[in-house]
């Protein structure tokens, strides 16, 4: 378990009608740790990462940010959620704004930045991400590859403490998504505390500290990449690997 954990859910609980999609859920992830959550369709693993940021409320338990528990609403939330960014399988992009002010935008607004100096910080977030070249283009322009890398200089903007992912090359072209996860690799490198939910096995063997695998609304296993990858204890987690990795 994670020593000093910033992101800590304990016996979490969420149905959707009958469906009982995160049963009694503890994890916890750690400063500077990056957790990727995989597991099959339907299996709690989007729900889980939406319910970190309150996108998704849940019905029993906690979860703590920081030590703190999430807020319930108003500015505490907003707050909340300028703290630990989110980057979607859909890019989510302002279309009638221009790259350099998509990425702009939520530093000005809920960080209360003057525009110049939000500019020149989201001028260097796009470089990082490979794209200052594009800043004053709009996202119709880019391809899908490159918008995810917008979103992910955009959640950077407001120097979160976490970043989330929830499938963020599941909408990709392959040609594409080598471009993002090598983004994401630079992110974990630099010590960026990530839980990302993905197909990407290759990403989740390179990148990951932990390996969080779910099944029916359970954590099945939470293991080292190396551990859960070569020597998965449950039939669950040796059937999912079977499948996907005979492709």
């Amino acid at each position: 378990m994670a020593v000093d954990p910033l992101i800590e859910l304990r016996g979490v609980n969420k149905h959707y009608g009958d469906l009982h999609v995160l049963q009694d859920i503890d994890l916890a992830v750690g400063r500077g740790e990056v957790v990727v959550i995989i597991g099959p369709s339907g299996s709690g693993k989007s729900t889980l990462c939406r319910t970190v940021n309150r996108l998704e409320p849940v019905e029993s338990g906690t979860i703590l940010l920081d030590g703190q528990p999430l807020p319930e609403e108003g500015r505490a939330l907003a707050r909340l959620r300028a703290d630990v960014g989110m980057v979607f399988q859909s890019f989510n992009l302002f279309a009638h704004k221009t790259v350099l002010a998509n990425v702009s935008l939520a530093p000005v607004k809920v960080r209360r930045r003057p525009k110049e100096e939000a500019d020149r910080r989201s001028r260097e977030l796009l470089d990082r991400v490979g794209l200052l070249a594009h800043a004053d283009k709009y996202p119709a322009q880019l391809s899908g590859g490159q918008q995810q890398r917008v979103a992910i200089a955009r959640a950077l903007a407001m120097e979160p403490k976490a970043l989330l992912f929830d499938e963020p090359t599941s909408a990709l072209d392959p040609e594409m998504i080598n471009e993002v996860l090598e983004v994401m690799q630079q992110l974990a490198r630099d010590g960026m505390t990530m839980v990302v939910v993905t197909h990407e096995m290759g990403f989740a063997r390179s990148a990951a500290n932990r390996v969080v695998f779910m099944a029916d609304g359970r954590v099945v296993e939470d293991r080292t990449p190396e551990e859960f990858f070569t020597a998965p204890e449950s039939d669950r987690a040796k059937d999912f690997l079977s499948k996907i990795l005979k492709h």
